[in-house]
């Protein structure tokens, strides 16, 4: 969900500041800049992380008093994977949805009626969203299903079926981690 990141940019000086020491005014600029912008392909950049890891000699443009220094340096982000679980807070609860507060984090995510877990119907008495799953029909369902056999001859029920659909996820998971932390890393 928050991960470390590095970024390169090149950072405007501006004159007042060029009596201070490069280090402070470039974390001073960087610290305007960056907090609260979401950087596409990168997420949500939450604050900076620790000093600048390298500094560019400066180089100063015609008709402008500032310097600009190429800059690396590293970014507390916000970004969440797909499919990932996050704990909130239900603030608000309507026909067209329900707001979140994530952690007081992000106070007004809206989650559409679409998006609800099946089966879930708002009900007008409470004001709120209730999930209504329908026990009864899968204890039926097993009960019909318990005795029959698939037919392959094995006697296992399908279980193995079930079994080598639940490595696939695995193995997928795996390899979306493992493309996550490439990308971390060549950042």
């Amino acid at each position: 969900m928050f991960v470390l990141t590095l970024l390169s940019d090149t950072i405007r000086i501006p004159p007042p500041l060029l009596s201070q020491p490069t280090l402070t005014s470039i974390q001073s600029q960087i610290e305007k800049r960056y907090p609260n912008k979401i950087i596409i392909d990168v997420g949500l950049v939450i604050c900076p992380y620790g000093p600048p890891l390298k500094i560019g000699d400066g180089i100063l443009a015609p008709g402008d008093g500032g310097a600009h220094h190429q800059v690396i340096f590293q970014c507390l982000v916000f970004r969440p994977f797909v499919e990932e679980v996050l704990v909130g807070t239900v603030t608000e609860s309507h026909e067209e949805g329900i707001v979140v507060s994530v952690g007081g984090f992000f106070d007004h995510v809206f989650i559409p009626a679409h998006w609800m877990l099946n089966p879930s119907r708002f009900d007008e008495g409470l004001g709120l969203w209730v999930w209504t799953p329908n026990y009864d029909d899968d204890d039926d369902d097993e009960e019909e299903d318990g005795g029959e056999d698939d037919g392959d001859g094995d006697g296992d029920g399908g279980e193995n079926d079930a079994e080598e659909g639940q490595n696939q996820q695995r193995k997928q998971q795996k390899q979306q981690q493992q493309q996550q932390l490439r990308k971390l890393r060549i950042c």
